[in-house]
């Protein structure tokens, strides 16, 4: 079994399929061995490695990394003859790797969002009591005093670092995570009052 690690010797075999015997695609009418091989080559040889890992680093998934990369290190052989400036294929092929992990990602989140809607259905009874815990949370978030609920809302609802918050509010940053502070101990409380 092969380590998931997405660096070394092993990140540099060619995946199989389009791919002739030297390691490179042979499309028809031309040869493996002529300019534009020899040049992606050279440049697989020198950038595989990083550009791997860094779509590892996007897609968590060394196979999926590994196809990123031989699809743009294709794509940039097969479209050689139509680069304006060949010293610029390093910037084609990580921009390739890029849009491809994008790709992935994109289908990925496509795959679990059908699967979460067909699989998942939820009961009438849990949409009821989770509608009644968002109002009851809701109910409590009202009753804080007004400087704390703000800095709720503005922390959590909105995400704003705590700097933004307190030139909103026209406080000093440790008023305002006295604030937050006071406000989340009120709503546990609150909350914990109600059940």
């Amino acid at each position: 079994m092969e380590s998931d690690d997405p660096g070394g010797a092993a990140a540099l075999r060619p995946v199989t399929g389009h791919w002739t015997g030297s390691g490179w695609p042979n499309p028809a009418g031309t040869h493996a061995g002529d300019h534009a091989a020899g040049a992606v080559a050279a440049l697989y040889s020198d950038h595989a490695v990083s550009l791997i890992r860094l779509a590892y680093l996007m897609l968590g998934d060394r196979a999926a990394a590994e196809d990123a990369v031989q699809d743009a290190f294709f794509g940039l052989y097969r479209h050689w003859d139509r680069l304006d400036d060949p010293g610029r294929a390093f910037g084609y092929v990580r921009t390739a790797v890029l849009n491809g992990c994008r790709s992935a990602l994109r289908r990925q989140a496509a795959s679990r969002k059908l699967a979460l809607h067909s699989t998942s259905e939820v009961s009438a009874e849990a949409a009821v009591l989770s509608r009644e815990e968002r109002e009851e949370v809701m109910r409590a978030v009202r009753a804080l005093p007004d400087r704390q609920r703000e800095a709720l809302v503005l922390r959590f609802y909105l995400d704003l670092p705590e700097r933004e918050i307190a030139r909103i509010m026209g406080l000093r940053p440790g008023s305002v995570r006295s604030a937050t502070h006071r406000a989340l101990r009120a709503l546990g409380q609150s909350l914990e009052e109600t059940r």
